[in-house]
């Protein structure tokens, strides 16, 4: 919509024609304007809607205002009327047809009836008698009006066509979701899921209801934006229920692939859990073995299996049979980790019990490398060493083992052989004597 030129002295006769072209394009372009937004569908979706809060109070000025905007059209079209009149009296306007066109073209000589001005909305002349405007200054009202109300129409129509629709579709999703989750147990009162899915059906349901009543109150004007319709819908409460749901699907999802590999996680579970009860029973029967072969040392005593453990994974098979999806799922997450929990305790718990043997054989196999390495340089027999292997042996291999007494005893068969490997050799009496000279 434009606006037409300001006012000024008398025209003439060219001033007034293109005046009167510049008014017919005007005309013609507001008119369409108006046919446009009275077929606009927003706004025939607001005519025949129940609105409440902020898009009830601004659609009823949003409708005085309209209708305030044909009125000022219609005195528009009448004056255009009357001025395209007196310019057809004849071919060459006088000069009084000419002061009479240009007070008309230029005054404010359009009046709008104070019937028209009662239902504006302030402060469009509402309550006044009557009103009276130059064309450019109802043009200027008209474009204001048609702005403000074109803003309304297109934000609540924009709202309309974007969150009841993504509101039934995730409402569709939210529906399919209960379906599986009663499939599965997840029950509201019986799993936090399905009090979740009570909670997004009330919320969405009461979103709608909102949307479809109030759109505006789900409008976000862009900033600094003065066209008509500027900004976006407010996705925030959708967007968050959405999230949610999504969260809760991915909990029905775990408890899905619970049913669907329940009985191998159990089987799976027995089997470590066995495998602990094995390594703890190994470890009391080393740890007896250790008490008995070793002496003066310190043996951690081995506990019995958790039965707790027991009695938890007999209740997941229970569980399963029954059904109960949702109940097995966080308990076999906890079982599996404790489970392995269990299992690392039993090795710990055997590695500690056997240490001292550990240590046994490390020290007979020391003992044993230094005999060979003695040997090899030909000192095997030598009574010394002969002697002090034997005493670190009989300690070695007799029962109860002293560990400090003999790991001395090795110390000491080493600290000889080392001192003997590391000494000059002396030729035998009556052997062979190399008497060549340096040179030879």
């Amino acid at each position: 919509m434009g606006v037409t030129g300001p006012p000024g002295p008398v025209m003439d006769r060219d001033e007034v024609d293109r005046a009167l072209a510049r008014l017919g394009q005007e005309h013609e372009a507001i008119e369409t304007s108006l046919l446009a937004l009275q077929d606009h569908a927003g706004r025939r979706l607001l005519e025949g809607a129940r609105l409440t809060g902020v898009t009830e109070r601004r659609w009823a000025d949003a409708e005085a205002s309209i209708t305030l905007l044909w009125a000022y059209f219609d005195a528009y079209t009448d004056a255009l009327r009357s001025a395209r009149e007196i310019r057809s009296r004849r071919r060459w306007s006088s000069r009084e047809d000419l002061v009479e066109l240009t007070e008309l073209l230029r005054g404010e000589s359009v009046t709008v009836a104070g019937s028209a001005l009662a239902q504006a909305p302030a402060p469009h002349g509402a309550g006044k008698l009557s009103q009276s405007f130059s064309l450019t200054a109802l043009v200027d009202r008209m474009n204001e009006l048609y702005a403000s109300s074109l803003d309304m129409v297109v934000a609540a129509d924009a709202v309309w066509s974007a969150l009841p629709a993504r509101i039934d579709l995730l409402a569709a999703e939210l529906q399919r979701t209960r379906q599986l989750a009663h499939s599965v147990g997840v029950r509201p009162g019986e799993h936090p899921a399905g009090d979740d899915l009570e909670r997004i059906t009330r919320t969405l349901t009461l979103l709608r209801e909102r949307v479809v009543s109030d759109p505006l109150a789900f409008w976000v004007p862009a900033q600094g934006s003065s066209a008509p319709g500027g900004g976006r819908p407010d996705t925030t409460v959708y967007d968050r229920e959405a999230r949610a749901l999504e969260d809760v699907r991915r909990e029905i999802d775990a408890v899905l692939t619970v049913r669907q590999d329940a009985e191998k996680r159990l089987v799976r579970l027995r089997d470590v859990l066995s495998r602990a009860d094995r390594t703890l029973a190994e470890a009391r029967t080393a740890r007896g073995e250790v008490l008995a072969k070793i002496a003066a040392t310190e043996v951690p005593v081995v506990s019995g299996p958790p039965t707790v453990l027991q009695e938890q994974l007999a209740t997941a098979a229970e569980y399963r049979r029954q059904a109960q999806w949702h109940r097995l799922s966080p308990l076999l997450e906890s079982l599996e980790q404790k489970a392995e929990d269990e299992l690392l305790r039993a090795r710990e718990s055997l590695t500690a019990v056997t240490a001292p043997l550990a240590v046994r054989a490390e020290l007979r196999g020391r003992l044993d490398a230094y005999k060979a390495k003695v040997a090899r340089h030909g000192l095997a027999e030598d009574p010394f060493l002969v002697e002090r292997y034997d005493a670190a042996r009989r300690m070695l291999w007799s029962a109860p083992c002293d560990l400090r007494v003999a790991e001395q005893a090795v110390l000491r068969y080493q600290q000889a052989a080392a001192e003997l490997l590391t000494a000059p050799r002396v030729p035998e009496q009556g052997g062979p004597q190399d008497h060549r000279g340096p040179g030879a």
